[in-house]
C-alpha cells in the first residue's frame, strides 16, 4: 500500500482534525503549522500572527481508498472558503484557508477543483483559499492531537466541532469508518 499526505487549513485544526480522522482511507491525521517563515513554531506564536504559518492538519490516506479529490470535496464543505483569514470567531492569518499541495498532480488538482466550483457558482462570493506547495509542517504540541476525540464536551467542542462533525457524517456517510 502506498500512502499520500494532504495538507488543508480551513480555522480552527481541531475541526479539520475530527472529520477527517472519521474517513475510510485515513490512516493519521496530525494537527500542525505550516505555511509560515518561523522555524519550529508553537502554539503561542502562531496565535501572535507573526509566524506567517496557518493551523492545518496532516492527512495521510490511502489513495485507493479514498482519492485526494475526495478529501477536497470535504474540505470545501466543512469550512467557509470565502472568509479571508477567519473562520467564524476565529480570525487571524493562522484561520485562513489554505491548502498545500505536496506534488505537481495535487496541485493540478486544487486548482481544477476551485476553478470547478467558481464556474457553478457553488459560493456567492469569491474563493480566497490560498493554494500554495508545502515547505515543512510542523506537529503541533501533543494536547492538540485529537483533541475532539478527547474533549467532546468541552464547550468550544460542543459548539463549534461537533456541528461540523456532524455535518460530515450526514454529507459524506459513504466514506465514513
Amino acid at each position: 500500500m502506498s500512502l499520500d499526505i494532504a495538507v488543508f487549513g480551513g480555522g480552527c485544526f481541531w475541526c479539520l482534525e475530527a472529520v477527517f480522522a472519521m474517513l475510510n482511507g485515513v490512516k493519521k491525521v496530525e494537527s500542525g503549522y505550516a505555511g509560515g517563515t518561523t522555524r519550529n513554531p508553537d502554539y503561542q506564536s502562531v496565535c501572535s500572527g507573526d509566524t506567517g504559518h496557518a493551523e492545518v492538519v496532516g492527512i495521510t490516506f490511502d489513495p485507493e481508498a479514498i482519492s485526494y479529490r475526495q478529501l477536497l470535496e470535504i474540505f470545501f464543505a466543512i469550512h467557509d472558503p470565502t472568509t479571508l483569514n477567519r473562520q467564524g470567531n476565529d480570525t487571524g492569518t493562522q484561520y485562513r484557508s489554505i491548502i498545500l499541495y505536496t506534488s505537481p498532480e495535487q496541485e493540478k488538482l486544487v486548482r481544477d477543483y476551485i476553478n470547478e466550483l467558481r464556474e457553478e457558482k457553488v459560493y456567492s462570493d469569491a474563493i480566497v483559499t490560498e493554494v500554495e506547495p508545502l515547505e515543512k509542517f510542523y506537529r503541533a504540541e501533543d494536547y492538540h492531537q485529537d483533541y475532539f476525540a478527547k474533549n467532546t464536551g468541552a464547550p468550544y467542542c460542543r459548539a463549534v466541532v461537533s456541528p461540523k462533525v456532524k455535518k460530515a457524517k450526514s454529507t459524506f456517510a459513504v466514506l465514513m469508518k
